[in-house]
């Protein structure tokens, strides 16, 4: 197992060119949130544009747009279709229009999203990059990691130990070992980049793990994924954008993402205490 270096990060943050522009750093769709869990939308989308990335395009139910203007104007909001709070499956058109409207380099799905019937088929039909976070990984495992796997482009998977232990259906890890062989099987299965959250989060992305060395107990605390789904998405826009959307750019995202994650938390709780840090 490898530890993720402060200078192998430096080595991997995306370039900003002086003469850039938006669409240089990548336009990112958010597919995400529901009438209970509008926030975890808005971190995420939020966490896009402060890694870096250019655009936003966040979609949500329809009933949130209104909040989600407010909350987060340098997003552009739109509105889905909605049964009982969550997106519904007439979503799913709406969202392949986005797509050739805004024609972004990747899409996200899952903060608080909620027990959506879209989740799976949306990541079934979208053709692009993908970071894969929260509910969808719920809904994900609920049907099964064949109904989506293999897909043709990379994807970032973000579970927590208890929605990798439901991707795998198996008992969450509660040791260093267990949880290494969890995201080397998640890996394994699925073909993607993946993480297993949780104190030295792990990273798989081929044959060796990393191990992330930043962050604590300040980031036990609700929105604290989303805002790592967000940041992996934003360094991935940009990464992708300037080295390809393979599995080398997206673990340098995912790396970039947990290692400055949890070091905003270290930074953070040294100003406010491990007790007082929100996401």
């Amino acid at each position: 197992m490898r530890e993720i270096k402060r200078k192998t990060i430096k080595s991997f943050l995306p370039k900003r060119g002086a003469d850039s522009n938006k669409g240089t750093f990548g336009r990112v769709l958010v597919v995400a949130g529901s009438n209970t869990m509008t926030g975890a939308a808005l971190l995420c989308a939020k966490s896009v544009l402060k890694a870096g990335a250019g655009l936003v395009v966040l979609a949500l139910p329809q009933s949130r747009q209104a909040a989600a203007i407010a909350a987060l104007p340098e997003a552009i909001t739109f509105p889905l279709p909605e049964t009982d709070g969550v997106i519904d499956l007439r979503a799913l058109g709406v969202l392949d229009a986005l797509v050739k409207a805004f024609n972004p380099c990747l899409a996200v799905i899952g903060p608080g999203l909620g027990a959506s019937p879209a989740a799976v088929p949306f990541m079934k039909q979208c053709h692009l990059p993908l970071v894969a976070d929260a509910d969808a990984l719920n809904r994900l495992a609920a049907s099964g990691l064949d109904s989506v796997f293999p897909r043709e482009q990379i994807t970032v998977l973000t579970p927590h130990p208890g929605e990798m232990a439901r991707l795998l259906k198996t008992d969450i890890a509660r040791d260093k070992k267990t949880r290494e062989q969890q995201v080397r099987a998640l890996k394994e299965k699925t073909g993607a980049v993946c993480l297993l959250k949780g104190k030295n989060t792990l990273l798989c992305a081929g044959d060796e793990v990393w191990q992330n060395p930043t962050g604590g107990c300040a980031l036990a605390k609700a929105g604290t994924g989303d805002v790592l789904c967000g940041l992996v998405a934003g360094f991935l826009a940009q990464i992708g954008l300037a080295e390809g959307f393979n599995l080398a750019s997206a673990q340098k995202a995912a790396a970039c993402a947990v290692y400055l994650h949890g070091l905003s938390g270290d930074l953070a709780a040294g100003d406010l205490t491990d007790y007082c840090v929100l996401a």
